[in-house]
């Protein structure tokens, strides 16, 4: 079988410890970028809705002021978004290439498009549910833990299950700058010294994340919505 595979894929078994490398580094890269993205995109995401007209804590200054500040972060192509937080990266990790240099910007891309996903699930909460709770006198904090966020759980998941697989993309352009794992490691062997075989497997492997990825988000939003 090792055989087969060094005359199939020479260059990949040559290099196999580096691909495991760089496989790990994608996987941290999205762990870390993931949960800090998740983390700021939900807080804004439910800061937009609250501070929506005729929400809980209505409030158009600060729901027109985060609208344009995400619209406009969420304008921007993250390759350029890349070279443009280059210093900031540097200011926050030190670096701007490598696992380190990749998540500052990654979380930046991401987090807009998060906080609109986020945004759009609680606002599908039917409102009925949220003047029944209003009703029996739960807080406008309870209303939202425990009504809106509850109530818009599947569409959340769904929402987040997206956003991942877009940081899996995300960390593969952040390799053509240097930024580390398999989008690095593809360039460096698969694009520059033409070795096809790395490309082919880095692909799949990449196309093996997101399905699985995908697969888990389906069985959990499956469950929830039971």
């Amino acid at each position: 079988m090792a055989e087969l595979l060094t005359r199939i894929m020479p260059n990949v078994m040559e290099r196999y410890s580096d691909l495991l490398l760089a496989t790990g580094e994608t996987l941290i890269m999205v762990l870390i970028a993931g949960i800090i993205s998740v983390i700021l995109g939900a807080l804004l995401g439910i800061a937009l809705v609250v501070t929506g007209t005729g929400q809980l804590y209505e409030n158009k200054t600060v729901n027109n002021f985060l609208g344009k500040i995400i619209n406009t972060v969420r304008s921007v192509p993250f390759i350029i978004l890349l070279a443009l937080l280059v210093p900031f990266t540097r200011l926050i990790v030190s670096t701007s290439i490598g696992l380190k240099g990749a998540l500052v910007p990654m979380i930046v891309g991401i987090t807009p498009f998060i906080s609109r996903q986020i945004e759009q699930a609680i606002i599908e909460v039917d409102k009925g549910v949220i003047e029944a709770a209003q009703a029996m006198g739960l807080s406008k904090p309870q209303i939202i833990v425990r009504v809106m966020l509850r109530e818009a759980m599947p569409g959340i998941i769904r929402a987040l299950v997206i956003c991942i697989i877009n940081l899996i993309g995300l960390s593969a352009m952040a390799g053509t700058v240097g930024g580390g794992g398999l989008g690095d490691f593809a360039i460096r062997y698969g694009y520059t010294q033409y070795m096809q075989d790395i490309t082919v497997v880095t692909v799949l492997i990449l196309l093996l994340l997101v399905n699985s990825i995908q697969g888990l988000g389906n069985y959990v939003i499956g469950k929830l919505s039971h």
